[in-house]
């Protein structure tokens, strides 16, 4: 069984979520930059046994496009070319970033580190990940 890897995908920044193995636990893994994304993740998939790849879909709150659609569905369009042999899945990421936001609030997460976007970034795609492994049991 190959690990899960999710995106909340940015045009500066990407942050990037994993499962273990098994498919249990969703875990931040990093932030990238956006123009190194494919790289990193060609990398990453030779290293590890990647499954499916979830990526937050951005919606506004009447289900329609965003401006953020575009680049997402165009990044989609690149991993089906660079990594033709994983499932790419979109998933609703709607809330994810204030979620995040507040689940750092919440755990106690100083006010310094909680302004770093890059922070934000993969505790959203953990939540993405971990909306995608709940919706999947």
């Amino acid at each position: 069984m190959g690990r899960i890897l999710a995106l909340d995908y940015g045009i500066k920044r990407t942050g990037v979520a994993v499962t273990d193995p098994l498919q249990i636990i969703a875990t931040p893994l990093d932030t990238v930059d956006t123009k190194t994304l494919l790289d990193f993740l060609k990398r990453y998939c030779v290293e590890e046994a990647v499954e499916t790849i979830v990526i937050g879909m951005p919606k506004d709150l009447q289900n329609r496009d965003t401006h953020a659609t575009v680049p997402v569905k165009k990044v989609i369009q690149s991993l089906e070319h660079v990594l033709p042999a994983i499932p790419i899945v979109q998933v609703d990421e709607r809330f994810t970033s204030k979620m995040a936001f507040d689940t750092m609030l919440a755990a106690g997460v100083k006010k310094k580190d909680r302004r770093n976007k890059a922070n934000v970034d993969k505790l959203s795609a953990t939540i993405i990940l971990q909306s995608f492994l709940d919706q999947n049991r």
